[in-house]
């Protein structure tokens, strides 16, 4: 069992979900009623419609809404109007602000087996502030759990997938890139960089949507934990976590 030494950690689908209320009134606007309480498993078929990933680039964002607003019940000839509400909406801000259940749990976990934490996102410059106030996570001393290092890549000028912003995250903690995992939502960021960087991708896949991508699947980070307690085997890293 060969041991990780440290954690990378995404922030969508990990520890944040769009808003509900968010969500719901930028429907109401074509007066679309929607099931709301579909809406977080409405996220993870929107990154399972990614199939590449160029941060900054608009229209990625097309699969990911339109595969949204499926899910959640907008009829089939109003997808692409809901499509273009959602675009608008998420690029207004503020909308990553659902914390998902015993993901802040799980990272104190995290946190007591003594491994190197860092948060490696694709944001906008405003999320080291928001897990502070959201009592997630900081540098150092606070609310949260004390993580090493967060970078946000509007504030480094690097994104995933390029593997140089994992190569960052490794070079600020000081360790090897074969011992150390990466966790995220999204296989077209998240795995396709971690592994261009030689570290290793743990995909968050709560609904099993990723059957096709070749890595470690877990329901949560709480399933991390168990991984990181044990080392992981690198063997086994095409087995997913059962339900």
């Amino acid at each position: 069992m060969r041991p990780v030494r440290a954690v990378l950690l995404d922030l969508g689908g990990v520890f944040y979900l769009p808003d509900h209320d968010r969500m719901v009134a930028a429907l109401a606007r074509l007066e679309l009623t929607i099931e709301r309480d579909r809406l977080d498993e409405a996220h993870y078929h929107g990154v399972a419609a990614l199939e590449e990933f160029r941060d900054g680039d608009r229209s990625i964002w097309h699969a990911y809404n339109r595969a949204y607003a499926r899910v959640c019940g907008v009829p089939v000839d109003d997808v692409d109007a809901a499509m273009a509400v959602l675009l608008d909406e998420f690029e207004r801000g503020d909308v990553w602000t659902r914390v998902i259940a015993g993901s802040r749990e799980a990272l104190r976990d995290l946190a007591n087996l003594d491994v190197p934490l860092a948060v490696v996102s694709n944001a906008d410059g405003t999320v080291e502030a928001q897990l502070r106030d959201d009592a997630i996570c900081q540098v150092g001393p606070g609310p949260g759990v004390p993580v090493e290092l967060v970078l946000d890549s509007a504030v480094v000028g690097i994104s995933k997938p390029d593997p140089a912003i994992f190569r960052l995250a490794l070079d600020a903690l000081g360790v090897d890139a074969g011992d150390t995992v990466h966790v995220g939502d999204t296989p077209a960021a998240d795995v396709v960089g971690a592994r261009a960087a030689g570290v290793t991708p743990i995909l968050v896949d709560p609904y099993d949507l990723h059957g096709d991508v070749d890595c470690l699947r877990v329901h949560s980070l709480a399933d991390v934990v168990a991984i990181v307690r044990a080392g992981l085997d690198h063997a086994e890293v095409r087995r997913p976590v059962s339900s």
